[in-house]
């Protein structure tokens, strides 16, 4: 049996509006699913904004502290788990993809930049004022969600889109990050990534899919990234070696062969090289 469980939407006793949305406040959250202490990942997005408390956030493997303001987002598949002080207050959101773009259409919820796979930070932290202006959104949708009023849906996805916007403003702001036409292939490459990590690892390759020269395409990850196209490459497998070293269901060697490496020993020595630790030194920390 897996060590981190994937949960779907509806074992959190969704609302009537759709079985793939869940909208509550953080605290009544706790009451009825105190699991979140331990090591577990979603099938769908999650939007999570803390008004009060403090304690700690991991995902994949990275640590946040939580403070008022802490807002967090976080893509299908990533592992997450929390250390929480008992005064915790805020809101959680949970939404799938397809619900969402679905009722949008054209708009894809992936173009949001702090839904990137390949340049993800997956914390914002408001100041005071922005707190106080992005709240009634949030109380706004755990009225609505409690409603049953005629067009619940379209407010509720209405809003919720308000707050990636209000989202996206300040993540930009923030992140330094700006609209330019690198972003565009950037979005490409993690795209093309997300389906070839386990068999392609040469830079080129990835290249070729994007129809650029591969100094273009390491141009772009340098400006856009600070990594090279290989550095990319690389993060992305082990993290993926990561999230399967937390799992027992696979030997060290199953986990390299499972990413494309036939050879164990090099498997080994990339790991040893990225992280500081064997992948077997990694697993013993974690478990």
């Amino acid at each position: 049996m897996a060590k981190y469980p994937i949960y779907n939407i509806q074992r959190f006793n969704c609302n009537a509006v759709n079985s793939s949305l869940y909208i509550n406040t953080f605290k009544n959250h706790l009451i009825t699913h105190s699991f979140v202490e331990e090591p577990h990942r979603h099938n769908s997005y999650v939007l999570v904004f803390f008004t009060q408390g403090s304690g700690t956030h991991e995902i994949d493997f990275d640590v946040f502290d939580i403070q008022p303001g802490s807002m967090f987002f976080m893509q299908p598949g990533q592992i997450h788990h929390w250390h929480l002080s008992e005064d915790v207050e805020g809101y959680v959101v949970f939404y799938s993809q397809e619900f969402y773009n679905l009722y949008f259409g054209q708009k894809d919820i992936a173009n949001y930049p702090f839904y990137s796979a390949v340049d993800n930070k997956p914390e914002l932290v408001l100041q005071t004022d922005e707190s106080l202006a992005i709240v009634p959104y949030f109380e706004r949708l755990i009225e609505e969600s409690q409603s049953t009023q005629p067009w619940q849906k379209d407010y509720i996805l209405n809003l919720l889109d308000c707050i990636h916007i209000e989202i996206a403003r300040k993540y930009e702001k923030s992140n330094l990050y700006q609209a330019h036409a690198y972003n565009v292939k950037i979005k490409a490459f993690e795209t093309e990534l997300e389906k070839h990590y386990k068999t392609e690892k040469a830079a080129s390759f990835y290249a070729a899919q994007l129809h650029i020269t591969l100094k273009h395409l390491n141009r772009i990850c340098n400006e856009r990234l600070q990594k090279t196209t290989t550095e990319v490459i690389t993060d992305r497998v082990l993290l993926e070696a990561k999230r399967m070293l937390f799992d027992k269901d696979f030997t060290v060697n199953e986990i390299a062969l499972r990413l494309g490496y036939e050879d164990y020993s090099y498997f080994t020595r990339l790991f040893k090289k990225q992280t500081g630790l064997t992948p077997s030194q990694f697993r013993t920390t974690k478990n």
